[in-house]
């Protein structure tokens, strides 16, 4: 889904370790030119929103593209624009302005229209930054 992402590495449990031999380890990836390497820490380590994985996008038809293939699967809408992916990764996808459209100077508008999305509306964040 993500045009200029490269699957990497990818490492398996050996005898003797905590999760079947053979079992997925560690897989490195890159997104976007940063290399991730993500680790199968087992059922004992769940995914929380403490790690999320942001995706910026330049506008509406981007925010679609992303948002409907995250949650394709068995993924699960949130609020705010966030979402969880079908594994239990949690994902904000949101407008690349945001930062300037919450901190301008109709911010409260602005955050009180996001509280009442899921998949963020760009049109509609726009519209409460002008007031």
């Amino acid at each position: 889904m993500f045009k200029d992402g490269k699957p990497g590495k990818i490492a398996y449990y050996g005898e003797g370790a905590p999760l079947p031999t053979g079992t997925v380890l560690t897989v490195a990836f890159t997104l976007k030119g940063q290399d991730f390497r993500a680790l199968n820490g087992g059922p004992v380590f769940k995914f929380t929103e403490a790690v999320s994985f942001m995706v910026d996008c330049q506008d509406q038809a981007e925010i679609d593209y992303f948002w409907d293939r995250l949650v394709e699967g068995g993924g699960e809408h949130s609020v705010c624009g966030w979402l969880k992916d079908r594994y239990g990764v949690s994902w904000p996808v949101a407008p690349h302005d945001t930062g300037d459209l919450i901190s301008g100077p109709k911010r409260d508008k602005v955050t009180a229209v996001m509280m009442t999305m899921s998949r963020p509306d760009l049109a509609r964040l726009e519209v409460a930054a002008k007031g």
